[in-house]
């Protein structure tokens, strides 16, 4: 016997990969910004002790 009808929880589960997907998103995109920041402040630091020990 074939199904008839609407499939079970295909639009929850649909809503549950969307929401999941920018959870993930939104993870990835703190976790660069922050390495970005920390680059940064490494840069920052290098340029400070070179300029120290050449001063």
């Amino acid at each position: 016997m074939a199904k008839k009808g609407q499939e079970k929880n295909t639009a929850n589960k649909a809503k549950h990969s969307k929401l999941i997907a920018q959870k993930k998103n939104k993870q990835k995109s703190k976790s660069e910004d922050r390495k970005a920041r920390l680059k940064a402040i490494v840069e920052l630091a290098k340029a400070k002790k070179d300029t120290s020990e050449n001063a």
